[in-house]
């Protein structure tokens, strides 16, 4: 793919979405990124991005609504145990494509305990095949253990270990290439945002997956602002809904019109049981990548079923 000029715009003007009667609410939220308020909050113009939402059967590829569980680093053989247990006795909408994320090494304790209504996904894998690479996890070792997917560019990945953009589309093209489904996670860190750099970075890093991948049939876009994973810090509903809609603009300039219609767009940061429903309700949140509330059995099954805040939404 060509090179994108990512210098971040003034407005949304160029960031449209695909249906023209959206154009009215996009542009009244000019300069959007220039207005932080205290407590680090991106402040929105107006109430219009509440736009009506597309609806569940109308969403994404597959058309269902998209809730991920990272569990990071944490658990033990017998807290898994309960949590899987916990998940197994839930009852969870049945439109919703529901993913856990066990560390490595409980991954198979995981698959050989949990219903099969939850795919597992890997953490994290190799930009290419197994080998001398110490510490390492490959693709075909996920998919051996019966992973259907693995979250790529987490920022704790990015910014913890180090990982480059180029590194983690590179990651994700391998992955791909090898029937696994990828969650591809961009955001900002806290400075960032305050500078007006949020449309840089994220852009920057999407493009970084767009030239890697051979599709974007098998993927599913994270957004998950840096400052606000495990802070207890929220985006307000409406500052996601305006970067997932940058987001899906820039898809539809820079890939296509359908990769942009189809792509899931799910959020993470500090999602929970109690604000799931409401961020549900906006029209471009797919679902969610959740951290800490996935590891509440309960917790996680109201997550999943806040997609009917959607459904009544619509």
């Amino acid at each position: 793919m060509a090179a994108t000029s990512l210098t971040a715009p003034p407005s949304f003007s160029g960031l449209r979405r695909i249906s023209p009667k959206l154009d009215a609410a996009v542009s009244s939220h000019q300069s959007f990124f220039h207005r932080v308020n205290s407590s680090t909050r991106l402040v929105s113009s107006s109430s219009s991005s509440h736009r009506s939402p597309r609806g569940v059967v109308a969403m994404a590829g597959s058309g269902k609504f998209f809730v991920g569980g990272n569990w990071k680093c944490n658990g033990t053989k017998d807290s898994i145990a309960k949590l899987v247990s916990d998940l197994n006795s839930a009852t969870l909408e049945a439109d919703v494509d529901v993913v856990v994320s066990p560390p490595f090494v409980y991954i198979d304790q995981v698959k050989s305990s949990l219903t099969d209504r939850i795919d597992i996904s890997g953490q994290n894998s190799w930009v290419g095949k197994g080998g001398a690479f110490t510490g390492e996890i490959s693709v075909e070792q996920l998919k051996d253990l019966g992973c259907k997917w693995v979250i790529l560019g987490h920022s704790e990945r990015r910014h913890v270990i180090g990982e480059k953009d180029e590194f983690i589309g590179k990651k994700a093209a391998y992955a791909l290439s090898e029937g696994l489904g990828v969650i591809a996670c961009i955001g900002e860190k806290l400075e960032e945002r305050e500078a007006g750099k949020t449309f840089d970075v994220c852009f920057a890093q999407l493009k970084a997956f767009a030239d890697a991948v051979p599709s974007w049939e098998n993927i599913v876009v994270a957004y998950e602002p840096v400052w606000a994973i495990g802070t207890g810090k929220v985006a307000s509903p409406q500052q996601a809904q305006e970067v997932h809609v940058a987001v899906r603009g820039w898809l539809k300039k820079n890939v296509s019109e359908e990769v942009a219609s189809k792509t899931r767009i799910i959020y993470g940061g500090s999602v929970n049981g109690g604000n799931s429903a409401e961020l549900a309700k906006e029209e471009d949140i797919d679902g969610f990548l959740v951290g800490g509330a996935s590891l509440k059995g309960p917790e996680f099954a109201t997550i999943v079923n806040s997609v009917t805040s959607k459904k009544v939404a619509a």
